[in-house]
């Protein structure tokens, strides 16, 4: 009884192997078909199931990506003006932040502007690049905003870096641009700072946390 116990389930066990192995172009059976069989959309294609038929949307209006901050000033004259009148560096004059802003300006600025920012860069002496002002040129009269909004639109020859640096970055530049200039016109040099930063200024940087740690009433877009 026990032996044809045994030749049964040998049985069952090879035609089961069999069976499942049968067929070469249909699956016997498939647990939820739609993860083998998804229904693909193309990016840019047309389709019923959307409004207006297109796949690809664009962000609702009014939200931003998340973890970016929008530039109030547009580059315009009038804006460029307003910025350079108005805009003041958020971030405060550190021993740290200026290290900081001299090591991103040696790798950005220094190869037009010099290393001392009397226009003197390297692409200057090889007459790659002509017409770099330096910074104490009293017919441009460079302040923080102004220097902060060139280095977010670009202007004439140079483009914008508001791709390769973030807005704490910009600001530490621009705080050693800006004493640069200072030597340049031979000022005293400017006094540290404590490193704080006031809840007013905060608002002008990107946010500290990490984009998972924002809450869920943060009405911000995920990109």
């Amino acid at each position: 009884m026990r032996s044809l116990f045994h030749k049964s389930l040998i049985f069952v066990i090879i035609a089961g192997f069999f069976s499942s192995c049968s067929g070469d172009k249909d699956r016997n059976y498939q647990y939820f078909p739609d993860m083998y069989r998804p229904v693909p959309y193309e990016p840019y294609g047309a389709y019923d199931i959307f409004a207006n038929q297109q796949e690809a949307k664009l962000p609702v209006d009014g939200t931003i990506p998340r973890g970016w901050m929008p530039y109030e000033y547009e580059d315009t004259p009038e804006a460029r003006e307003a910025a350079k009148a108005n805009l003041k560096n958020p971030i405060p004059y550190t021993e740290e932040n200026l290290t900081k802003g001299k090591a991103l300006y040696t790798v950005y600025c220094a190869v037009c502007h010099g290393d001392k920012g009397d226009g003197q860069g390297t692409l200057v002496e090889r007459e790659k690049i002509l017409g770099v002002p330096s910074y104490d040129d009293p017919g441009r009269s460079i302040t923080e905003g102004s220097v902060y909004h060139t280095m977010y639109y670009g202007l004439n020859n140079m483009g914008s870096y508001a791709v390769q640096t973030s807005i704490e970055e910009r600001w530490q530049i621009d705080h050693y641009v800006m004493s640069l200039k200072d030597k340049l016109e031979g000022n005293p040099e400017r006094s540290f700072q404590t490193n704080t930063i006031t809840q007013e200024n905060s608002d002008n940087l990107n946010p500290a946390e990490p984009a998972e740690d924002f809450s869920e009433e943060d009405t911000q877009s995920e990109e």
